[in-house]
């Protein structure tokens, strides 16, 4: 019998935006740099790490979402004073799955409302039932809240919309949207279950999802359409909105 072969696990190396952040928020903590003090350029900080201002540009993003510095408008960028600073402070690793979700939202806004019209033209009586159900549990579901019903909740949402793409009718569609699910589950479903649980609950969502179902139902394409780019859309500006840790 052949010896199973063992191998050391590979750490992904960190990325230069975290990298510039660290090395910028440990000057902070050990005083070269002071809350009030001015934050130096980004011409300044990329020649004296040797990177593009991209990735200065990027850092620099990092800790405003941490709440380290401040942007002034015409003034330039400020370290605040430690009592201003979140109670929660957003890891980069964190900020980059936000980031990642949010393309993926944005590409399925539109992936998804061509599909959803497509189904509201082509969809039968039976599937139209089917999408039905789902919504109507998606519903019962919400009304227990992220702490009552999270992944339930979540998972019934993304069957709802699968259900609207299969009767497209159009496999093209279903892969497509199925592989931006597929990135969602393998790579980010805890964060995403976590933006999920701070921002995708209540009346106000479900209106959203209502939408798409009434435009479904009375087979107006438009609406539909419009109906799913803007849920998603949404979905995605909530999620860019949002300040705190988890």
């Amino acid at each position: 019998m052949t010896t199973p072969v063992t191998f050391e696990r590979i750490d992904r190396p960190r990325r230069l935006p975290d990298e510039v952040a660290a090395a910028l928020t440990a000057a902070i903590e050990n005083g070269q740099l002071r809350p009030g003090d001015r934050f130096p350029t980004e011409a300044v900080l990329s020649e004296s790490f040797g990177v593009a201002r991209t990735v200065v540009r990027e850092a620099i993003s990092l800790l405003k979402y941490d709440g380290v510095v401040d942007s002034r408008r015409g003034v330039g960028t400020f370290i605040t004073e430690n009592s201003n600073r979140s109670a929660f402070r957003i890891s980069p690793s964190c900020f980059e799955k936000r980031q990642q979700i949010i393309k993926l939202l944005q590409l399925r806004a539109e992936v998804q409302a061509g599909a959803s019209a497509l189904a509201a033209a082509k969809r039968s009586i039976k599937q139209m039932q089917g999408i039905q159900e789902r919504f109507i549990e998606m519903e019962r579901l919400d009304a227990l809240g992220p702490d009552g019903a999270l992944e339930s909740r979540v998972d019934i949402e993304l069957d709802f919309y699968r259900s609207i793409t299969e009767a497209s009718g159009n496999e093209y569609y279903i892969e497509v949207i199925g592989m931006i699910e597929g990135n969602i589950q393998s790579n980010l479903r805890s964060a995403f279950l976590k933006n999920a649980a701070a921002s995708e609950f209540g009346v106000p969502i479900i209106n959203e999802h209502r939408a798409v179902r009434d435009a479904l139902a009375a087979q107006d394409t438009a609406l539909a359409r419009q109906g799913t780019r803007l849920r998603f859309e949404c979905a995605a500006e909530r999620i860019a909105a949002r300040e705190d840790f988890l």
